[in-house]
């Protein structure tokens, strides 16, 4: 048995928490996947590296609209996966090499662990480690459904699909959350054709409704867009002289309960199946613990981001990231690095997470970003607390910067409270909406309210972010 005085589960955020601060204590970080995490390797970098040569490629087809006749005349998949992988590959490399021979007090375990008590662990090559202090930031992992041939070849996740070798000429994407919009985007515009099956109506429905519904249209003159339906089934299909040599596969689709659909069959290149991702606590042997778990199967932690165990804190054992949060965001795993790095060190002084104002985009076409409560949301905040809401909708084509790219599409919605004028919800769907919402989270992260955020600075004229100053003005705040 060897004893450390911290033990960390996982290579992602948790890998940022040992700091000069830590010199001269035993730790050890333990994973058996690859390392650096999901953001890293198969993640919010990897496929925004893809995501950027994507818009580029629509941009370059949609340019004729501004007497800028260009054609995208080929796509060098391998070129681009190479490039992307050259890199991603060599930091993960580097750091693992880093924390394995470059610092005497840290130890890696690159092998799988799991709890045979609250406080020890047991790795599969049968080392026992026992802590004074454990996090748990082991991560999530895709989910794919139970059907005949899941686990055919040509059906991926978002972990294994950026490797394959060649762009499939027509894909079929399972689901209708974030990242399935963001490969429907890459896959799309790079020149695939892509078919986008969803069990309910609507796309990426944590959005705002009005965000959801424009965004759909907008897509759907690019995507085959086909509700209610499930896989019932995935299986070979020979080639043909059609196909060009390629082997293709056959997805029998069912409709789902109270459908009206019916059964209808497709082939294509490539199975993505975009269907959520789980925790990866099933894999810990928690039962050993006794922690509480959500119904979800996340860790359930306290907003210092120590673990519970029967509602209270487990002495000693702190969670991060996607095994214990809702949000699935590499920004928040982070923050909450930062939480559990303060309070490991300063017991007395717990410092807690600040959840109030978590902002997410989606790296898609139109790009889409959002910070706080929808509509339908404040309106039920409002109601319960008996307030007044309003709303602000600000097209970027009422902005000089968006005449000159005669923009139709592109949105700003703003939801505050009337008396106060303060921000509940922002959301924007178009060009660089994940920059444009950023003034936005400040505001609402440090209590600024839409007049004094409107009238209260410099806005660069003619730059983009005029539309935001707009649609603050719009705003009926008293």
């Amino acid at each position: 048995m060897v004893h450390y005085d911290l033990a960390i589960l996982g290579s992602g955020s948790g890998n940022s928490l040992p700091g000069p601060q830590w010199a001269g204590r035993k730790i050890a970080i333990i994973d058996g996947g690859t390392f650096g995490g999901t953001c890293l390797n198969v993640g919010c970098i990897p496929t925004k590296m893809f995501v950027y040569p994507a818009d580029l490629a629509a941009g370059a087809r949609e340019a004729g609209r501004l007497g800028v006749h260009a054609e995208v005349n080929d796509v060098h998949w391998r070129a681009i996966r190479d490039r992307i992988f050259s890199r991603i590959d060599a930091i993960s490399a580097g750091g693992m090499e880093y924390r394995a021979h470059g610092e005497p007090n840290i130890t890696l375990y690159a092998e799988h662990a799991e709890f045979t008590d609250p406080k020890a662990l047991l790795t599969s090559g049968g080392t026992e480690i026992t802590a004074d202090q454990i996090v748990v930031a082991a991560g999530s992992r895709p989910v794919v459904p139970d059907f005949p041939g899941n686990d055919h070849p040509r059906v991926h996740t978002s972990d294994t699909v950026m490797r394959v070798d060649e762009l499939p000429a027509k894909v079929l994407i399972v689901g209708g959350g974030f990242i399935a919009a963001e490969f429907g985007h890459v896959f799309s515009a790079l020149g695939s054709e892509v078919v986008m099956l969803t069990r309910s109506p609507g796309l990426l429905k944590t959005q705002d409704a009005e965000i959801s519904r424009r965004f759909e249209e907008q897509v759907s003159g690019h995507w085959d867009i086909r509700h209610g339906y499930q896989v019932a089934s995935v299986r070979s299909v020979e080639s043909t002289p059609e196909t060009h040599g390629r082997e293709r596969v056959c997805v029998e689709l069912a409709p789902v309960s109270g459908s009206a659909n019916a059964r209808a069959s497709i082939e294509v290149d490539l199975v993505l199946m975009a269907t959520g991702r789980r925790p990866n606590t099933d894999l810990l042997n928690i039962k050993a613990t006794g922690f509480d778990l959500a119904v979800n199967g996340r860790l359930r932690v306290d907003k210092y981001q120590r673990v519970l165990t029967g509602g209270r804190p487990t002495t000693g054992v702190w969670a991060l990231g996607d095994i214990s949060s809702d949000f699935q965001l590499k920004h928040v795993a982070n923050h909450e690095a930062r939480t559990v790095s303060h309070n490991l060190l300063n017991p007395e002084q717990l410092r807690a997470s600040d959840q109030r104002f978590v902002p997410e985009a989606v790296f898609t076409r139109p790009q889409i970003a959002k910070v706080g409560m929808t509509e339908a949301q404040a309106l039920a905040d409002g109601a319960r607390r008996g307030i007044e809401v309003v709303t602000a909708i600000q097209d970027y084509g009422s902005t000089a910067y968006g005449w000159a790219m005669e923009d139709t599409s592109g949105v700003v919605k703003l939801i505050a409270e009337k008396d106060s004028g303060l921000l509940l919800g922002a959301h924007i769907m178009g060009h660089e909406a994940s920059l444009l919402i950023q003034p936005l989270i400040q505001a609402m992260s440090f209590g600024l309210d839409a007049r004094t955020m409107a009238r209260g600075q410099y806005w660069i004229h003619p730059a983009l972010t005029e539309v935001v100053e707009n649609a603050l003005l719009s705003l009926k705040v008293s």
